[in-house]
């Protein structure tokens, strides 16, 4: 039965605040999917009232780049180089997906997100209606597009258009405004000049957005200028490719000119800091695109290459990973990293209107955790340091998305754990004797 209205008392609030964050303690009021009212003496009759004291509050967390049926290959082939990984694990093992597949992987990945305080991804796969189907049913929110690769194969362009296409058309703005869609050109080393040209097109014509992977590796850089004769930013902005609704995983290898582009064009950027480090694939410049007024998110990439989809793990890492890189400890402090994980990837998916922050009129996507954990204490004065530098996943006690409770004292209320995790063991134990 679904809860109409919620009462968070007494709680200490932590919410994004121009750059910084604003800590405080109050009350919040949720009706139906949306936060009503916000305040320090909330009387209302409500169905249900959730004790604060002791914990925190803030907006669910933001992955703006995942593969979540991958979920299935964690552990698959780990301390590998990219194209090894890829070539000899990765899609060997991706040729024997079907839709029942996708679809357990997906209701995996939303376990595992749910638990870790994770309310909204942004996507990229296969057999995405059967992905949807698992995100409708888990309650949580979800950006999915298909992962559309040619090689400059016309018959093959027209499949992954025609597939993409029917996500949009079947699941674009379901379940209840959660699901919306994208277009997922793979990347400008997979696909063709023509089929990036038509997604720019067919975005507009659908006014979604696009989803793609860049500059991840120093070889697909390559690729792309000896078969272009510019960098990949540089060869999409050529072909008016650009724009604030791209958003672009990984930018790793960057030029001063691409960043340029990246500012001007007003594009977004997701950071995977775990997974490019896992693959040694190098470490995107994010102190210097913030400095330039880039918005950065971040995504945790599939579970393949990460290898779970914790985003306060990833929080810390982006962090500590900038303050080693630049020698300097002050750069990305964790005020920054929280509004990465949350406001900026909401905006990223274009959904800050909604989503990112706690407000009145904005959906209720929120997270409570537990202040009195053993790695949150004693409580640090900045609760923003203490959620980048010291919490987990495991310190999430509540999640809440579109106003349902999906999660509660760490029990998941809206999917059967046990049978879930069943059914992936039983999955990829098939997949492996095919």
């Amino acid at each position: 039965m679904e809860t109409k209205t919620i009462l968070i008392k007494d709680i200490t609030i932590l919410n994004p605040d121009l750059g910084n964050v604003k800590e405080f303690q109050g009350s919040v009021l949720i009706e139906n999917d949306k936060i009503a009212k916000i305040g320090n003496n909330i009387n209302e009759s409500v169905d249900k009232v959730i004790d604060g004291k002791g914990k925190i509050l803030m907006p669910g967390l933001v992955n703006t780049h995942n593969h979540i049926s991958m979920n299935l290959f964690r552990g698959l082939a780990d301390d590998l180089e990219l194209n090894t990984w890829l070539n000899d694990h990765i899609w060997p093992m991706e040729s024997h997906l079907n839709s029942n597949y996708c679809y357990i992987g997906a209701l995996l990945a939303a376990v595992e997100m749910i638990k870790s305080g994770t309310t909204t991804f942004n996507d990229m796969y296969f057999y995405m209606g059967s992905v949807a189907q698992a995100i409708d049913k888990a309650g949580i929110r979800g950006v999915l597009s298909y992962g559309m690769i040619d090689f400059g194969d016309e018959e093959k362009r027209e499949h992954e258009f025609k597939e993409n296409i029917d996500l949009i058309k079947d699941f674009n703005n379901s379940a209840n405004g959660r699901i919306t869609c994208r277009f997922g050109p793979h990347s400008p080393v997979t696909c063709s000049k023509e089929l990036l040209e038509r997604v720019r097109e067919e975005a507009n014509k659908y006014n979604v957005g696009i989803h793609i992977h860049m500059n991840e590796t120093q070889k697909e850089i390559k690729d792309v200028v000896d078969s272009t004769g510019m960098r990949p930013f540089e060869y999409l902005n050529s072909l008016n490719f650009l724009s604030s609704d791209v958003l672009a995983a990984h930018c790793v290898w960057l030029s001063d000119n691409e960043i340029d582009i990246l500012k001007q064009k007003d594009v977004q950027v997701s950071h995977n800091p775990c997974s490019n480090m896992k693959l040694a694939s190098g470490i995107a410049p994010v102190s210097k695109l913030l400095n330039k007024g880039v918005n950065v998110s971040i995504g945790t990439d599939g579970v393949a290459s990460n290898n779970n989809l914790d985003l306060f793990e990833e929080m810390k890492f982006a962090s500590l990973l900038q303050k080693v890189n630049d020698l300097n400890p002050e750069v990305l402090p964790s005020n920054q990293v929280f509004n990465m994980a949350t406001i900026n990837g909401a905006k990223a998916l274009s959904l800050d209107k909604d989503i990112g922050s706690i407000e009145v009129g904005k959906k209720a996507d929120l997270i409570l955790l537990d202040k009195k954990s053993i790695n949150m204490t004693p409580d640090s004065k900045i609760s923003s340091s203490n959620l980048v530098y010291s919490a987990n996943g495991s310190d999430v006690l509540t999640t809440i998305c579109n106003g349902q409770i999906l999660m509660e004292d760490k029990k998941i209320l809206c999917l059967n754990e046990d049978k879930v995790k069943s059914l992936a063991n039983e999955a990829i134990l098939e997949m492996k004797n095919l």
